[in-house]
């Protein structure tokens, strides 16, 4: 998942182990792990190229043996053509790790909200979790049609409630609409921790439905562009 930059840690140069098409333009790329590198669930490593960076969330375990990415494609773009497109063997310079998006489950019930490729720190966050019960968590995955909700069923298992909200088509077992349509109706009226990540326009939409519905609420975030 594509971002600006923020904080540069390390620097390493790494190889391409396979990158493969997901649904539509996304892609999952995965990418050998350099020795010593260390993050936690939830931050995100910079890809340079030419002069360019942009920043891509993990979604793999703390302590999986390689790093995974969920990149979208986006044509003309500087880095996402390059890094989707990749043959194994490909050769990216990468930084990391970067950002504090990190989840710490307190007193309040959390609420991890994502709209598209936004799903994978959640993701990294789930499959870092001990084994055990599902993370008392709801997750709430926007997308707009069926075939973008990826990874739905690790996702189901993983958390306590699963809300996938489809917003351009009806779909067996999705909410027909936007994840601040289901929140704004199905949410108990008080305080969460909500994480979110993800457009602009869906955070954006989302603290403005917190700050009239939800008092006593915290809400942290992780914009895309």
């Amino acid at each position: 998942m594509p971002y600006r930059s923020t904080r540069t840690v390390s620097s390493f140069r790494v190889r391409v182990l396979r990158s493969r098409r997901l649904a539509g333009d996304v892609f999952e790329v995965e990418l050998e792990r350099p020795d010593g590198f260390r993050f936690r669930a939830g931050q995100s490593i910079t890809v340079h190229v030419g002069g360019a960076a942009r920043d891509y969330s993990l979604c793999n375990a703390e302590s999986a043996d390689t790093l995974l990415l969920l990149a979208r494609r986006i044509a003309g773009g500087v880095a996402s053509p390059l890094l989707c497109d990749s043959a194994p063997g490909a050769i990216f310079d990468i930084s990391g790790p970067n950002g504090m998006f990190t989840i710490a489950l307190s007193d309040l019930p959390a609420v991890l909200t994502a709209n598209g490729v936004g799903i994978a720190p959640f993701l990294s966050w789930l499959r870092s979790q001990a084994p055990g019960p599902a993370a008392p968590v709801t997750l709430l995955h926007g997308v707009r049609r069926a075939e973008d909700l990826l990874f739905a069923d690790e996702l189901r298992a993983g958390c306590r409630q699963y809300v996938p909200c489809v917003s351009r088509e009806e779909a067996d077992g999705c909410h027909h609409g936007r994840v601040t349509d289901w929140s704004r109706d199905k949410l108990p009226p008080a305080g969460h921790d909500f994480y979110l990540c993800g457009s602009r326009q869906m955070t954006r939409d989302m603290i403005l439905l917190v700050d009239e519905r939800f008092p006593g609420s915290r809400v942290h975030t992780e914009i895309f562009f």
